[in-house]
């Protein structure tokens, strides 16, 4: 695929009558970067791809011709390659991801995956510039409200505390979802399949919450009530035990929920 957004940037800057100069410093970087892009010397970062688009008040689509259908399939095989390791080999899905973007600069879904394969402690800062970069644009609310909620993970992780309720307040509070919608009013197929994946979700948050609802107690002191939520929480994990591999929890997770229902002395 032929990309040729050095070109679109050039148009749109002259629709916008300003000079290279100027649309260097709003951005942030040297007009000889603006210069580059607009020549095909070079491509801007992938960060940068939002913020351009953003400023010209354009969709990240309308910066390239691409046929949507068919993009969106080739986007959601990409996503497909990279999440199916991004666990066990998250440089290598984040090799994919990148490999993507340039295909499809400034996807939105694409940034939303890659931020997946960037949750190091040493990265948190690239994380949190990203995710920015992404809300600056975005109008998606999924892709949205999934940057707000690793964003916010990613200030309490840096220790920016006061900054985690704000962005977490910039979600709503919704009561059903998808899922279960789907298992209510399809039928067949369809309806299993949201009503199975629906099912995995609410038990996994049902043990980490009541899990996570005993270690906040304890914190309180309140001892008795932290022994009640933690006798419910291994209770629900026997239930599950000859099911573990539906759990969804990773090895940290489970070991910070054997920590979290643990009996009190």
């Amino acid at each position: 695929m032929e990309i040729k957004l050095g070109e679109k940037i050039k148009a749109l800057r002259k629709q916008k009558n300003i000079s290279q100069e100027v649309l260097a410093q709003v951005l942030g970087v040297t007009f000889q970067a603006v210069s580059k892009w607009e020549t095909g010397a070079a491509m801007p970062d992938v960060a940068m791809i939002p913020a351009i688009a953003g400023f010209f008040e354009v969709s990240t689509d309308e910066l390239f011709d691409f046929n949507l259908l068919e993009q969106e399939e080739r986007v959601m095989d990409i996503v497909g390659r990279a999440a199916h390791i991004r666990r066990e080999r998250p440089a290598e899905a984040e090799a994919i991801l990148r490999q993507g973007l340039k295909q499809f600069p400034g996807n939105e879904i694409l940034l939303n995956n890659l931020l997946y394969t960037m949750r190091a402690p040493q990265r948190n800062e690239e994380v949190v510039t990203l995710c920015k970069a992404i809300l600056e644009v975005t109008r998606m609310d999924e892709c949205k409200y999934d940057v707000l909620r690793i964003l916010a993970e990613t200030y309490h992780a840096m220790g920016y505390q006061a900054l985690v309720k704000p962005t977490l307040d910039q979600i709503p509070e919704i009561y059903f979802t998808r899922l279960g919608l789907m298992a209510d009013l399809l039928t067949g197929e369809e309806a299993l399949k949201a009503a199975v994946d629906q099912a995995v979700i609410s038990r996994f948050d049902l043990i980490r919450m009541t899990a996570r609802a005993s270690r906040l107690f304890r914190e309180k002191g309140e001892m008795e009530q932290a022994e009640d939520y933690a006798y419910l929480a291994r209770a629900i994990c026997a239930l599950f035990e000859s099911r573990e591999d539906c759990l969804g929890f990773s090895r940290h997770e489970r070991e910070r929920l054997a920590e979290d229902v643990q009996p009190l002395p």
